[in-house]
């Protein structure tokens, strides 16, 4: 199929996703007066990550100030850390109130998108019908796709099997004796929210995660009034915020034996919920705090101590039709299945139905990304919260305000040339990657332990190495001469 089909709609700008990215992009095309654009939405509703995780007790772990767009602040937030219905609301407000809902199309799931160079358009297929655009824009998320782990007998299983990105929700938690599957970030909040409820949870756990206090409370009504009435107030509040979390930027990137005091905060917290010792030492990591993401929750280590809650660190070998089996031969009968078990983030599928120049791929290149936003062979193309953009100290928002910034700098400067085709040279991203891969084997994410962080051959391909502040200077104009402009 080529772009002179006419069941192809042709439209300047194509954007995959309705999460904060695909929302941004939008936006702001929309305000630098580019109008002629489509977003691309699979689900019926905006909304992305905190439209898809809808399991109980689901909640950032950024404040709510720092993590919503700098150009659109909500006075109202009711707790100083927000809940997923809270950050669904937000996404819906937003995307009305900007614009961007009349350029959305519901229910068109991308199956494929191939540059054709001829007619120097991205062919955009879906299951609603074909999009051809100028301008290819992807705001797929990396905590989208879930990962299932591959156990023998798992289609056997003949009870209620969800993952935490898939949730049912009209399950029941009560009577219910339930397998947790991860220790993760979704665990350490479902396991609390259930465990009163349910007969009995086993919690499986691989490896040991730091847990630390939160420090979650809610919003008074006098701070409200008072961020409704003096928005600057609520604009300090995040500049404190953000301030705050480039610090801990320090004990990541620079010095982490600092991160060793924080690990006494930890072990506080866990020791006073904890009284078991062998308990103790299965949720003791042996890993230094930073390697893996830490997670905030006052109630998890308290959860795990009730009596009907039950800590498993044997691999699970075997699903049967009512129990999993574990190495040691324990058998944990239950009538349902809890997988926490993440995402596929550096293998994100969609990398494999984006098809550049020459035929090659995004995940054969998602490696080569330059500023996690342009790759070398995918002319007229930006990946928003693309390789080593993500964050383990502060806002995603921060990183994908950045890009937006940058990308609508970049359609300016390659109009102005006159209209592209354009790609990031390939020896430009080559410097720039061989530089972020000397840097984080310094980091503490580089300091032995495995995590979703890393690919498969072990390569961090998912941090940012250093200070938020530092990737938005980088970001901050496009550079055409690190770029092909008008070459096809």
């Amino acid at each position: 199929m080529t772009v002179s089909d006419q069941s192809a709609q042709t439209v300047t700008f194509a954007i995959i996703g309705t999460g904060f990215a695909g929302l941004g992009a939008a936006i702001k095309l929309l305000q630098a007066g580019h109008d002629d654009l489509v977003v691309l939405e699979r689900a019926d509703e905006v909304g992305g990550t905190w439209r898809d995780n809808t399991y109980p007790g689901c909640r950032c772990d950024v404040q709510s100030n720092l993590y919503s767009f700098s150009f659109a602040a909500k006075p109202d937030w009711s707790e100083t850390f927000p809940s997923q219905p809270e950050l669904r609301g937000y996404l819906r407000e937003v995307a009305a109130q900007y614009g961007v809902l009349p350029h959305v199309r519901f229910g068109h799931e991308v199956s494929k998108a191939v540059w054709q160079g001829t007619a120097e358009r991205w062919l955009i297929s879906t299951s609603k019908g074909d999009v051809a655009a100028r301008y290819l824009i992807a705001g797929v998320g990396a905590l989208v796709e879930p990962s299932l782990p591959d156990i023998a007998g798992i289609e056997t299983f003949t009870g209620t099997i969800m993952h935490s990105a898939r949730w049912d929700n009209g399950w029941q938690a009560a009577g219910r004796r339930v397998a947790v599957v991860g220790t993760g970030a979704s665990a350490i909040q479902i396991v609390p929210s259930i465990q009163p409820a349910v007969e009995h949870v086993t919690v499986f756990q691989r490896t040991a995660p730091f847990v630390v206090p939160h420090t979650n409370k809610p919003v008074s009504g006098r701070r409200k009034r008072l961020y409704a009435a003096v928005p600057a107030t609520q604009r300090m509040s995040r500049v404190t915020n953000y301030w705050l979390r480039e610090l801990l930027a320090i004990g990541f990137i620079k010095r982490p034996k600092i991160l060793k005091r924080a690990e006494a905060v930890w072990r506080r917290h866990m020791e006073g919920a904890i009284t078991d010792p062998a308990t103790r030492r299965q949720l003791t990591p042996s890993y230094d705090m930073g390697c893996k993401r830490v997670l905030p929750s006052n109630d998890f280590y308290p959860a795990l101590a009730e009596p009907n809650a039950e800590l498993v660190t044997e691999k699970i070998i075997e699903f049967r039709p009512d129990a999993l089996v574990t190495a040691d031969g324990a058998v944990h009968q239950v009538d349902t299945v809890i997988l926490a078990t993440g995402f596929h983030v550096t293998d994100n599928p969609m990398f494999g139905l984006i098809t550049g120049r020459d035929g090659r791929t995004l995940a054969d290149a998602f490696g080569e990304t330059y500023l996690g936003t342009v790759v070398p062979g995918f002319p007229n193309y930006f990946q928003l919260t693309g390789a080593n953009t993500g964050l383990g100290h502060s806002s995603m928002l921060l990183m994908i305000e950045s890009q937006l910034r940058y990308i609508i700098d970049a359609v300016s400067k390659v109009e102005a040339a006159g209209g592209g085709p354009f790609e990031v040279r390939p020896e430009v991203a080559a410097a720039y990657n061989a530089e972020l891969q000397r840097k984080l084997p310094r980091t503490v994410w580089g300091s032995g332990c495995s995590s979703w962080y890393l690919n498969s051959q072990g390569k961090n391909l998912t941090l940012w190495p250093g200070f938020t502040f530092d990737f938005r200077h980088r970001t901050r104009r496009f550079k055409p001469a690190e770029f092909s402009i008008g070459e096809s």
